[in-house]
């Protein structure tokens, strides 16, 4: 049983965490102060790690990082914004659920995207790996590729337009999918309903907790944001601008 952390008098048993920009950055494996204070976390309370990425992304930010740790149960992880839920078997990680797409709905929905990033004109030629992925669960459109380097990707929208427009353009023709902004040039694309408070619904039904029992932070907690549906729940949540902001309101929470 894990004793929890505290914070403003308040006491958690399980603190939650969006991943890119707020526990390392975009497609960045932590670094090896945050890998210590998270060691910290786990020896005390319940984590859990609620992105958009899918697994492989978790495994090269956040598991290699972390490497034959001890408290492994206390580590829940949530790829593609909770539709696939996966946890410490004893001997490896497994996945208790997925919620994936039928291949008519993937299909279509690569379609839509593709279709509407080249008519707004958002189709780039100069990318860093695949603009579109099937994550089974998820698809998700990366304007710059999936392995843009950080600043690229931060240049790209600085103000969120050109995401919205495309955002808007697949949701209207995509009604019975959710068509969601993701991180800094991305859109994602699950099933109808599912952002990420569906996953942190699920999993307070699995463990058997309440809103007050988390804490969250992410760096998307604005209107519109993908980390909002979380704190909408009414939970508690520490909104944070990047892996070292997070670090510092952290550490007063794990450390005092």
């Amino acid at each position: 049983m894990s004793d929890g952390v505290s914070r403003d008098g308040k006491n958690y048993e399980l603190v939650m965490f969006d991943l890119d920009d707020t526990l390392a950055p975009s497609k960045t494996a932590m670094s090896d102060e945050m890998v210590d204070l998270f060691r910290d976390l786990l020896s005390t309370a319940k984590a859990c790690i609620i992105s958009g990425g899918q697994y492989g992304q978790f495994q090269s930010q956040v598991l290699d990082r972390l490497g034959d740790f001890p408290n492994k149960p206390n580590l829940h992880l949530m790829p593609t914004n909770g539709t696939r839920y996966i946890r410490w078997s004893g001997d490896d990680w497994e996945t208790v659920y997925a919620e994936d797409l039928s291949a008519e709905q993937k299909d279509q929905a690569m379609r839509v995207v593709e279709e509407g990033a080249r008519a707004l004109g958002l189709w780039e030629s100069k990318t860093w790996g695949p603009i579109l992925e099937d994550r089974g669960s998820q698809v998700t459109f990366s304007a710059l590729g999936q392995s843009a380097p950080v600043d690229a990707k931060a240049a790209w929208d600085p103000d969120g337009r050109k995401k919205e427009s495309l955002r808007a353009y697949a949701a209207e023709r995509l009604p019975d999918l959710e068509v969601r902004s993701g991180g800094s040039t991305s859109v994602d694309i699950t099933a109808k309903g599912i952002d990420k408070a569906f996953g942190a619904r699920r999993l307070m039904e699995i463990l058997e907790l309440s809103t007050d029992d988390i804490l969250f932070f992410g760096d998307r907690l604005d209107e519109g944001g993908n980390d909002r549906p979380v704190a909408d729940l009414g939970i508690d949540s520490v909104h944070v601008h990047g892996w070292e902001d997070t670090y510092t309101e952290l550490g007063a929470v794990v450390r005092g």
